[in-house]
């Protein structure tokens, strides 16, 4: 498990969020990094229908959910987003509930 994988566990399990940035700081990624990655866990989550470890990222400005990016992504994976807060929502508690599910099938290739 990366670096990334386990943070977002650990955050998942305390049903805490993190910034972009304040992820990427701690991690020592560029943004760009970050995001690729994330992108990459999304895409790997949604093959093994999985909620989306990224839903605890946050951007820093807005109410507590993630960057548009997030939504982009989920609906290119085939989500469709009418209630992004409820989307949101859902993914954190479903990930809460059994974060050793999202943190068991470690990912390959993700940096962090």
């Amino acid at each position: 498990m990366t670096r990334l994988e386990e943070r977002l566990a650990a955050l998942a399990a305390a049903g805490e969020t993190v910034t972009y940035g304040a992820l990427a700081r701690d991690l020592g990624l560029r943004m760009a990094e970050l995001t690729t990655a994330l992108e990459m866990l999304m895409e790997e989550d949604a093959a093994e229908k999985r909620p989306y470890r990224a839903a605890v990222c946050a951007a820093r400005l807005g109410e507590g959910l993630p960057a548009r990016g997030f939504f982009d992504k989920a609906a290119a994976l085939g989500h469709r987003i009418d209630d992004p807060t409820a989307f949101v929502q859902t993914e954190r508690a479903a990930l809460k509930a059994s974060p050793t599910s999202s943190a068991a099938f470690p990912s390959q290739n993700i940096p962090g």
